[in-house]
């Protein structure tokens, strides 16, 4: 149930779960979540469709060895500003039905939904899990309640795929170039793990903006 406390603010989010930028930004939403009561639309995009489901180390992703540790570092310290301790990672993988699966869950309801998600970015940026091989996305799911058919359908059901391309068409439409970018409305978005301060000041206007134009209302 929803706190009728809070304002409602609309979010929509575009992100990846191997994304660790949007795992930053994921938990700065959480943080939002004492001040306002979200409803996010999430808009799942899959940034390296290239990578094979087996996964490939981090050290063919083009970065070279002084830049990549400084990008590390910098993500070990934005994630203990939330109070997480990311684990050394030396792969990247293929997220594309880890999305499937996440955008099936949402028709088993938000409480399942949201569950998965937060789990798929745990084990893969926490637990060091491969959240591109089919059974370690069939042990998540189990983990979150996820009924069974929607784990299969997920990954046979060309609705699930076709969605997948709406995002992306969404995605250009909006001028959406990078992970994770959320909008409050069109004026008022937010591009890469941002200070939580910069979360808060743009929500702010967001929701300012929401309630002159109408779009906000009470979550069910």
């Amino acid at each position: 149930m929803a706190d009728t406390a809070k304002p409602v603010l609309l979010a929509t989010v575009f992100s990846d779960y191997i994304c660790p930028f949007c795992y930053i930004g994921d938990l700065r939403l959480e943080r939002l979540r004492e001040f306002y009561d979200l409803k996010i639309n999430w808009c799942p995009l899959e940034i390296h469709p290239e990578t094979p489901p087996g996964g490939k180390p981090v050290s063919e992703l083009g970065y070279g060895k002084t830049q990549w540790q400084q990008m590390m570092a910098n993500l070990d310290r934005l994630a203990g500003e939330e109070g997480v301790s990311l684990a050394d990672h030396e792969f990247t993988t293929n997220s594309r039905k880890a999305l499937l699966l996440a955008e099936a869950a949402k028709s088993a309801g938000s409480e399942v939904f949201h569950a998965l998600h937060r789990r798929l970015f745990e084990a893969f940026f926490v637990d060091g899990l491969n959240i591109g091989d089919e059974t370690v996305l069939r042990n998540l799911a189990a983990e979150c309640s996820v009924p069974t058919h929607l784990v299969q359908s997920a990954w046979t059901d060309d609705h699930y795929a076709e969605q997948l391309q709406q995002y992306l068409a969404a995605a250009a439409h909006h001028g959406v170039k990078a992970t994770p970018t959320i909008f409050f409305d069109e004026r008022h978005r937010l591009d890469g793990a941002l200070p939580f301060d910069a979360f808060l000041a743009v929500a702010r206007a967001g929701y300012e903006a929401q309630q002159m134009s109408g779009q906000s209302r009470r979550s069910d």
